[in-house]
């Protein structure tokens, strides 16, 4: 009884408070293809092509930029954002789902911590705190 209060009140947290904007608990299942669009894929390959060299190597300069200022920003360690903390207090209550929110697919990183979580849970619970925490 106790437990279903518990994931009842992770689940009321998680679904008031989530960024939707985010990738990991997006609930819309058109967010969840990874594919996109081949109209507009082939559109912005003809827009790219029929790019000067010059303007294809300006372009080719602006994503080095942004993909540099990215990596700094990544190294340099953002605050904890809201789904961070959501996915902490999740972590604690139920590990697996936890990563699995985190990772966005069931993968070995799923599986070790379904199996540590049933088998000795605050082992579950502390790989679970790891993969959430740790730099990837």
């Amino acid at each position: 009884m106790r437990l279903n209060l518990l994931v009842l009140l992770a689940f009321l947290i998680i679904g008031t408070s989530v960024n939707y904007s985010s990738a990991a608990v997006v609930i819309e299942p058109t967010s969840l293809t990874t594919e996109p669009d081949p109209a507009k894929v082939k559109a912005a390959v003809d827009e790219f092509k029929s790019l000067s060299k010059k303007e294809r190597r300006q372009l080719g300069k602006e994503v080095k930029k942004e993909i540099k200022a990215y990596k700094s920003a990544k190294k340099a360690g953002r605050e904890a954002d809201t789904n961070t903390l959501l996915l902490v207090i999740l972590a604690i209550l139920l590990p697996p789902l936890a990563v699995y929110l985190h990772e966005g697919e069931i993968n070995n990183r799923f599986w070790i911590s379904l199996l540590l979580t049933l088998l000795f849970w605050l082992p579950g619970v502390i790989y679970a705190l790891i993969i959430i925490l740790g730099d990837n």
